[in-house]
């Protein structure tokens, strides 16, 4: 898939417009809830999802395409504490692309003040150095089957702190070994734990595995949890 002209990304960025002055003190959010983390090294813990509205990417496999539009304008105290109500100390930030919101910065800084464990997901096209010391970032990396390996921030992977995990979602077996590939010449298992997840029924789990296995990488097999606790198509979980 080619890159999107500029007038497509505006399309796509147009909803921010929302934000226009108060892009320091609000966040247009899509929704804030508690759950089970389903991804990551983290799968499997109780975690407070912060869910910002819009994206720049539109990825083949997206399950959360209801965020580009829509989404509440929220003050950033109100953000705050809407989090902090739920008394759950993981907390992860995802979208849409919170990296377009100016204030999700600061929203990071109070959540680590006030003693959260913090989690970014993010598409891997914005600058993650933005994000203060103590943010786990969890950072994909697109892949030619996703159609946005184009909007790929290579520096991103200079950027890695301890902590931060790096995802591939695949498609297919080219896509795996393209990630195969990728992984074994950046060395990327020395620098930061990689989450190798098979796209929802695009590739079986029980496939990626073997070969997983039959290639001896050193990354992990990252499944969605959530969707097979609840419903694939459930929002809010």
């Amino acid at each position: 898939m080619p890159a999107p002209t500029t007038t497509e990304m505006q399309q796509r960025l147009q909803p921010l417009q929302a934000l226009q002055g108060r892009q320091s003190t609000h966040l247009l959010l899509y929704e804030t809830y508690l759950s089970i983390q389903g991804e990551s090294s983290h799968a499997g813990r109780p975690c407070v999802f912060v869910r910002t509205a819009v994206c720049n990417q539109r990825c083949s496999y997206c399950d959360t395409a209801y965020a580009f539009t829509g989404g509440k304008l929220v003050p950033l105290e109100s953000a705050l504490d809407q989090v902090l109500a739920f008394a759950t100390p993981l907390v992860e930030i995802t979208g849409g692309e919170p990296l377009l919101q100016p204030a999700i910065v600061e929203l990071c800084k109070r959540l680590l003040a006030a003693g959260c464990e913090v989690l970014m997901e993010t598409g891997g096209s914005r600058d993650i150095s933005v994000l203060p010391v103590g943010v786990k970032r969890i950072v994909d990396v697109k892949t030619p089957g996703s159609g946005e390996d184009h909007a790929n921030m290579y520096e991103n992977l200079d950027r890695l702190r301890p902590g931060d995990e790096v995802k591939f979602v695949l498609t297919s077996r080219a896509d795996y070994e393209w990630a195969r590939d990728l992984l074994r010449r950046l060395k990327l298992a020395e620098i930061t734990t990689v989450l190798f997840s098979p796209a929802w029924k695009l590739v079986d789990p029980a496939d990626l595995a073997g070969w997983i296995n039959t290639d001896r990488l050193p990354v992990r097999l990252n499944l969605q949890l959530h969707k097979y606790i609840w419903h694939p198509a459930k929002r809010g979980v």
